[in-house]
């Protein structure tokens, strides 16, 4: 009996805490509680600003995004290269106590970046908790707006097809294929000089493309990553990084749907008889006419699409390539679309030693150039 008074009294204080816009539970990612003294109440939610900060780079790489390369999946491998804590390693962090190792997930990223929460809301059961005044009630700055977050959705939604974004830690994954069959090369093993080379394994998996691939093509991975690499920067190297970045636009179309559907929603609540009683009557009208008028005022000022905008960075292609590491680079060349091509080399009859190329050893091929810039991924 004892048990079950104490679980109804934790369920009423949960529910009159959260009508009276109250937070209980923990603090979503990007956000944390503040007390006056470490026993005390909450007394108000604040943005953690180092969590934001990792947050927001995550939402504009995605958003900036235009090959694919860059998904949550991707996000959340590169943040555990970085060794960004998680969010429950983060919140022990806030709160003094000892992190355990957990690591970040493609689920986990996608949750934060589409949860309302981040938009300063109080959240319960997946959905923002609807305030006397027929809104979503706020508790908190915002992390980014609302159509930032309706991008971010946008982005993140599940695609029917298409190939996964490759997390390999090689430079050329994904990017390097046969010169002879054409099927893409894979880490064939190490060759005498003790180094791994990019092979062809197309006839050896029994791909039908690849039966009369012979001799397959093989190179060291040093070698070409150095060719790729110098290539790279002799056709690119001088052009400019441009930084780009997320226009949420002037938003009022955004905030025109919001209105609209908590209109919506409290017409919905009096169809249903919740302010039929004559003392809600004036209550109900009066938030009616607000949300109206509010609709309105919106509707006659000027609007400004979202869009991606380029920012100057002073950074050279050349000087963004030197003092990136393998994941950065990648996502370099996936920008330029930068293709390499291997051929196998050819023995000339009768001699054994003697090598004659028909074709180009490595053929690497990209965007026309010159390039003037290219677009950020990372900080």
């Amino acid at each position: 009996m004892e048990l079950r008074s104490i679980q109804r009294r934790n369920r009423d204080e949960t529910v009159s805490a959260r009508e009276n816009g109250y937070p209980m539970q923990r603090p979503s990612y990007g956000y944390m509680f503040v007390r006056l003294s470490p026993t005390a109440r909450i007394d108000h939610v604040a943005i953690d600003e180092v969590a934001a900060e990792v947050i927001r780079e995550v939402a504009r790489r995605i958003l900036a995004d235009e090959t694919g390369d860059i998904t949550y999946n991707t996000e959340a491998a590169r943040l555990n290269r970085e060794a960004v804590p998680a969010p429950s390693d983060r919140r022990a962090e806030l709160y003094a106590r000892k992190p355990k190792g957990h690591v970040w997930t493609g689920k986990t990223v996608q949750h934060i970046l589409t949860s309302e929460a981040a938009l300063g809301y109080l959240m319960h059961g997946g959905r923002p908790v609807i305030g006397k005044d027929g809104k979503p009630t706020r508790i908190a700055e915002p992390l980014w707006d609302r159509p930032t977050h309706e991008a971010l959705c946008a982005k993140t939604a599940p695609k029917r097809a298409g190939s996964h974004a490759p997390q390999g830690t090689q430079l050329l994954s994904g990017r390097s294929a046969c010169g002879n069959c054409g099927a893409r090369l894979y880490l064939s093993g190490k060759r005498k000089d003790g180094q791994c080379a990019y092979g062809c394994t197309g006839r050896v998996r029994g791909l039908k493309q690849s039966a009369e691939c012979k001799p397959a093509p093989s190179i060291g991975v040093t070698e070409l990553d150095a060719q790729v690499s110098e290539w790279f920067l002799a056709r690119y190297g001088a052009g400019e990084v441009m930084r780009k970045v997320f226009d949420p636009g002037t938003g009022h179309a955004a905030q025109i749907a919001e209105a609209t559907a908590a209109r919506k929603r409290l017409k919905s609540d009096r169809d249903a008889g919740l302010y039929d009683d004559p003392d809600e009557e004036a209550w109900y009208r009066a938030r009616y006419q607000e949300m109206t008028e509010e609709i309105k005022a919106l509707r006659a000022l000027p609007e400004r699409k979202p869009g991606m905008i380029e920012i100057s960075t002073g950074r050279t292609i050349a000087q963004e390539w030197l003092a990136a590491d393998t994941a950065r680079r990648r996502e370099m060349l996936a920008e330029f679309d930068v293709r390499v091509v291997i051929n196998a080399r050819k023995t000339g009859p009768g001699n054994l030693h003697q090598i004659s190329e028909k074709k180009p050893r490595v053929t690497i091929t990209g965007v026309p150039a010159p390039a003037t810039h290219m677009m950020e991924k990372a900080a």
